[in-house]
């Protein structure tokens, strides 16, 4: 089973960390959250704790399911950051007698559909003209927050896995009509000024899903949980409180 660990008490919200990331990479939520709801965070196989067991993409809904089922978590809100989404997104539509809802932190989750991927594409075909670390975090918070922004470089480097070596990212997701018809509720988070996915794209997926619901949060950039937590807290609290 893949490293967990479980921290307040209240209503059920399991964090899935995004490509640079492991359980500690949600340390402003934790603190903060953990008042108030049950927090529960992982590390997919290869990242953090976890031994690379598989970097196939496919097999991490069922390491997320694992852990539900080993805590018995019902009604639980599944989060998930930039790709960490397209595992949590498959682990609801999975097992829908454990998860009440899932949040799809900048991602789309991997939702197949033919308009969503020309709009992705065409977003990362932009965001690949800027330095990565310029893609996550603006650069008034790497001026105005060194030591923050210094860690959150430091984080990867506690993976075995990178994004390179993870197998199936892409292909194979549920299509818009299955997320539909699955009742599962869905909500799309993102920042207006995220670099890697445009919120004309998000905004786009949530048209398309009838039944999502939607959060923008203006100034955000794509990894708002590390450099704006509570406005990133804030959303998961609106959502866990209507789902």
């Amino acid at each position: 089973m893949i490293y967990h660990e479980v921290h307040g008490s209240g209503p059920a919200i399991l964090l899935v960390h995004g490509s640079g990331g492991h359980h500690a990479a949600w340390w402003q939520q934790v603190a903060d959250l953990r008042r108030r709801f049950t927090v529960i965070t992982v590390d997919l196989p290869g990242f953090g704790k976890s031994p690379a067991s598989t970097l196939d993409v496919r097999d991490h809904p069922a390491e997320i399911v694992a852990v539900l089922d080993e805590i018995d978590l019902r009604d639980v809100l599944l989060v998930g950051q930039s790709i960490g989404a397209v595992a949590a997104l498959r682990a609801g539509l999975a097992r829908p007698d454990r998860v009440a809802g899932v949040v799809l932190a900048h991602s789309l989750g991997g939702i197949s559909d033919a308009g969503l991927a020309e709009l992705v594409a065409a977003d990362r075909a932009e965001a690949v003209q800027l330095p990565v670390l310029d893609r996550l975090l603006s650069t008034e918070f790497q001026e105005r927050e060194p030591a923050k922004t210094f860690l959150f470089q430091q984080m990867g480097t506690f993976n075995v896995a990178t994004m390179a070596d993870l197998r199936n990212l892409s292909g194979g997701g549920p299509t818009v009509d299955e997320v539909v018809a699955s009742g599962l509720s869905v909500c799309f988070l993102a920042g207006e000024r995220d670099a890697v996915l445009s919120p004309a794209t998000v905004r786009a997926a949530h048209e398309r899903v009838k039944g999502s619901t939607l959060e923008l949060i203006p100034g955000a950039p794509h990894s708002m949980y590390w450099e704006a937590s509570s406005l990133f807290n804030a959303a998961i609290t609106r959502v866990r409180e209507t789902v």
